[in-house]
């Protein structure tokens, strides 16, 4: 059976040690940056940052309100990364879990066009076009841990385990929450592995905190033409050598 993240984001205090449990367990470096303004830090997801809190102010119904949203990979049910690269050894999906797992292969890969198809604006890329987001800490629930993220959430914001507990466990809260706040919803539940609970209008606390009508969900125009074709130029290059 597949896994699912369960992220309430209405009891999420922004202590961040779901970002920096993250760093640790994949050891990954600190970045630098300044003083923009905002306790967000750092400004966006990269490739050595799977997770971040994002903050949002926003003044509700004349009150101030803080809205955090821990953002990372949604591992989609039908990833559009994955059919975009239509390269196992470079993105695939790990049979258990369901997890979206990206290789050192994906360096191969047209890295703009797979960053262009995820609906959500995940993936990273570096320097030398390798791809990175987050793994659903693998290698943690293949040996029965928790991710790293949910293992240290102080606040009960993070919930993991099977996919159908974990909808169910949605469901129950959004009908816990919605006396106090009406337009609470869970986010994209059919269509991703990381189902978030928010209190207000999720375009309130990220641009991307649903799929993007305007990036595909599916493979790029050009993705699409370059598989359609790569059986003949398969055949093409077996005849010329």
């Amino acid at each position: 059976m597949s896994k699912s993240f369960f992220i309430d984001t209405t009891v999420c205090t922004a202590c961040r040690g779901c970002q920096v449990a993250c760093k640790q367990w994949h050891d990954l470096p600190a970045e630098k940056t300044t003083n923009r303004g905002s306790y967000q830090n750092p400004p966006d997801l990269s490739f050595t940052t799977y997770k971040l809190v994002r903050f949002q102010e926003q003044v509700i119904d004349g009150k101030l309100k803080w809205l955090f949203f821990p953002e990372q990979c949604r591992h989609c049910i039908d990833p559009p990364c994955l059919d975009t690269a239509d390269d196992p050894t470079a993105i695939f999906k790990d049979p258990a879990t369901g997890a979206v797992i990206y290789t050192k292969n994906t360096k191969n890969l047209d890295a703009d066009a797979i960053i262009e198809a995820c609906p959500y604006n995940v993936p990273r890329k570096a320097a030398d076009g390798t791809l990175a987001k987050c793994d659903m800490c693998l290698d943690r629930v293949q040996n029965g841990e928790e991710p790293a993220c949910v293992k240290t959430c102080p606040s009960g914001a993070m919930h993991f385990g099977e996919s159908a507990d974990m909808m169910a466990l949605a469901k129950k809260r959004l009908a816990e929450v919605k006396a106090k706040y009406p337009k609470a919803k869970l986010l994209d539940p059919e269509d991703i592995q990381v189902i978030y609970l928010t209190a207000y209008d999720p375009a309130l606390y990220y641009e991307n905190a649903v799929a993007s009508v305007t990036r595909p969900r599916g493979m790029t125009r050009q993705a699409a033409l370059s598989k359609m074709f790569k059986p003949f130029t398969a055949a093409a290059k077996e005849l010329a050598g």
